[in-house]
């Protein structure tokens, strides 16, 4: 690609210029024509193609996104919203904070270890542009089958890469999700949540404001990797037998990304900046246009001022770079001297590379001569907008009349346990502690519960105690049965987990992972999930502060499972008060909720039987609000030993994962009015196991029946086994060793 100006563009308007090459659709090139007037310089056509490809611009789903703000709940917590480069929420005292979620999938799959890291890289630039310090990361990950070849290969990368990059930072990775299934074997999800803590007044955002202030760029060299990486890559679909567009997947360096953290932080601290953008998927053709078209609405680059790493670098790459650990500052002419002393101090490179203009446009020279002029806001946010067509799939109704009910269940005792210990060893209940081993989890000291918690936990004011909750959580098969009710599960399941360890859930930042948006099936799922989110989101009063869309998760025809992660955090006024999800060596063990028999999805279905169909457990939002009352009360009031929420592989595998935790046992039985094997594997939702003190019971019992949440005592906590006292006609039970064995053995066995 030959670098041309604008002169000569508007004197030679036939010249062929490769917009197919670059995603764009001809429609979209002619558009491009008519906004400018005439062609599009090289230059031009290279920021136009990566800001309005699908991962920058949002075309196929902004239509159906705008039902978050459309729907959002009035609440006073909500400091910053949709739009900037992460959600703010005011946790009290003076505390705000910063979280958001973003895929990296495809250049995960092409080369997992780097994409993987730069992920993470990613998503904490995001977090310190809003001025915040970031406190910690969460890993949402989906892979194939566990033991497929390329599993294999991806996997380990994946899990080294993100501890590779985190651990380098200093940052603990608190939570997140390892799942295993066959739709995701072409097309892993690599999704990294970051949050963040400041001050009120600490906030920041993304402008570029005050003519003649100057465009700073500032962090690592600029050099050939990433070139069309993320925003180009992830906005297309795998063709069969594997990935064929291989651009260079970005390079990053966490301890730059260090660097860079307390750089940024000084500066912003110091008052030197007045708009601030990190370089992520776009790189400077996002930064520069959103910060003049958020701003003023001018801005003068010249090119030939940013720092490389490759000095053959053409203006069009140096654009289009996704090079990682690079930030753009605006800074006033009276306090740059300032600026760039600290940069010095920091050993970051910092280069002014520009200036904020009073002209409307955004204008880019390259050695003296015009390569870009264009209106900023059509690069950065009026890129194409399209209602994708979308109808429910011909084969939904099919799916969903297969239910489960015709698979055979265990019907003796011996077959129950042995089922029991099956799921409790398989690869999506086994123990994760391979993978998060290889995290640190309690790096700076502020970490007060991680996995296998339910939610990880930080304390955010040492003074008051005062910390922050967060939890992600989807279930792809559930979306795949119904898709609305699918995110609507996954919310749940993450505001639950929240409320488990004791915070009152505030907010929410979603990933939705989707195939192909050309697949008018693909956009009903969509569609769906996206109304289905927000319903819920405006039901329970928890804002969408924003998030992620990753469309062309397919190979082929073949698209992965609907999969809505969606990030819920919640506020704790004291993290002292917070409930563990360990089996204490004595009390009561209760079962909140209702149970159903709901194996639509299940994760019995899916090891036992490799079934998929019917409809995933019944949603009650209703009932999950009145739950999460009683546990945040619970805690608050000190009645509870220890919480853990019912979920994948019924209340066996949440008493399995309390024993464990605990390395104590507990004694149950199974209530009169269920079958031992609803009772133990059923997966209805709004339901936890928690355990109170023998005083504590009729407080908290009193408390259930205040919030009409149906309370049952099943057994007692204590001993060497997870025993039942009686499963069709004779007791079962487990030894904490037998169970830890079996749990621990997987994923070593496969990965390791």
């Amino acid at each position: 690609m030959s670098t041309d100006t604008v002169e000569r563009a508007a004197r030679t308007p036939d010249v062929p210029q490769p917009y197919a090459e670059l995603g764009l659709k001809p429609e979209e090139y002619e558009r491009i024509r008519e906004i400018l007037g005439r062609r599009p310089t090289s230059a031009e056509l290279a920021m136009y193609s990566v800001m309005w490809s699908e991962h920058c611009s949002y075309k196929s789903s902004k239509v159906h996104l705008r039902q978050f703000g459309d729907k959002a709940p009035r609440t006073d917590a909500l400091l910053v919203g949709i739009g900037e480069n992460a959600g703010v929420v005011d946790i009290g005292d003076g505390w705000a904070v910063t979280f958001k979620v973003e895929s990296h999938n495809h250049p995960s799959y092409v080369e997992p270890y780097q994409g993987a890291a730069t992920g993470v890289g990613g998503i904490v630039r995001d977090v310190i542009s809003m001025g915040a310090r970031p406190v910690a990361v969460m890993d949402p990950l989906r892979f194939g089958a566990p033991e497929h070849p390329d599993t294999k290969r991806v996997l380990p990368g994946v899990v080294s890469g993100i501890g590779g990059y985190g651990n380098s930072l200093g940052l603990p990775n608190i939570g997140g999700e390892v799942v295993f299934d066959e739709s995701y074997q072409g097309n892993p999800l690599v999704n990294a949540l970051c949050v963040g803590v400041m001050r009120h007044e600490d906030i920041h955002l993304a402008s570029a404001r005050g003519v003649g202030n100057l465009v700073v760029l500032y962090g690592a060299k600029t050099g050939g990797d990433g070139i069309g990486g993320v925003s180009v890559l992830a906005s297309e679909t795998f063709d069969e037998g594997g990935p064929t567009k291989r651009p260079s997947v970005q390079v990053g360096d966490p301890f730059m990304g260090k660097l860079l953290i307390e750089c940024t932080l000084e500066v912003l601290g110091a008052g030197l900046v007045e708009g601030i953008q990190d370089l992520g998927g776009a790189g400077l053709s996002c930064a520069t246009s959103e910060l003049a078209s958020n701003g003023d609405g001018g801005m003068h680059v010249r090119l030939e001022a940013v720092p490389l790493r490759d000095a053959t670098l053409t203006a069009e790459e140096i654009l289009m770079s996704e090079s990682q650990e690079r930030m753009c500052a605006i800074v006033s002419p009276s306090k740059i001297a300032q600026f760039l002393a600290i940069c010095a101090r920091w050993d970051v490179t910092a280069t002014v590379i520009g200036e904020v203009t009073d002209t409307g446009r955004l204008v880019v020279d390259w050695h003296g001569e015009t390569i870009v002029d264009v209106p900023p806001r059509t690069v950065a946010h009026d890129g194409p907008v399209y209602e994708r067509p979308y109808a429910r799939p011909a084969w939904q109704d099919d799916l969903q009349a297969d239910v489960p009910d015709h698979l055979a269940r265990p019907q003796t005792p011996e077959a129950l346990r042995d089922t029991v210990l099956r799921l409790a060893g398989s690869p999506n209940l086994a123990s994760r502690a391979w993978v998060t081993d290889q995290y640190d989890r309690y790096v700076r000291g502020n970490t007060v519960l991680a996995q296998p918690a339910d939610a990880g936990v930080i304390r955010v004011d040492e003074t008051t105690g005062r910390g922050v909750a967060l939890a992600t959580d989807c279930n792809g098969r559930y979306a795949k049965l119904d898709p609305y009710a699918g995110a609507q599960l996954a919310y749940a399941e993450a505001y639950r987990n929240v409320a488990t360890t004791g915070a009152e859930p505030l907010a929410v930042t979603d990933c939705l992972n989707f195939g192909s948006p050309e697949d008018p099936d693909v956009m009903w799922q969509f569609s769906e999930s996206v109304r289905g989110l927000a319903d819920a989101c405006l039901e329970l009063g928890t804002p969408v502060t924003g998030g992620n869309v990753s469309f062309y998760n397919q190979t082929g025809d073949v698209a992965i499972h609907p999969t809505p992660v969606v990030g819920v955090l919640g506020v704790m006024p004291d993290v002292a008060r917070r409930t563990p999800m360990a089996m204490p060596a004595q009390g009561a063990v209760l079962l909140l909720g209702q149970t159903h028999d709901e194996f639509g999805g299940s994760e019995w279905a899916h090891v036992v039987h490799g079934h998929l169909g019917g409809l995933p457990p019944a949603v009650s939002l209703r009932a999950e609000r009145a739950l999460a009352q009683v546990l945040v009360a619970g805690s608050r009031e000190r009645l509870l030993a220890a919480a853990h929420d019912v979920s994948d592989g019924g209340v066996a595998q949440a008493l399995v994962e309390m024993v464990l935790a605990g390395s104590t046992g507990a004694a149950v039985s199974v209530p009169e009015s269920l079958d031992p094997f609803v009772f133990l594997l059923s997966e209805s939702t709004a339901r936890a196991v928690v355990v109170v003190a023998e005083e504590c019971a009729g407080a908290f019992v009193a408390l259930c029946e205040q919030h009409r949440v149906p309370v049952t005592r099943i057994g007692t906590a204590g001993g060497e086994e997870l025993a039942v006292a009686e499963a069709y006609g004779a007791p079962i039970a487990w030894t904490v060793d037998e169970l830890r064995a079996t749990s621990e053995a997987t994923l070593p066995a496969l990965f390791a």
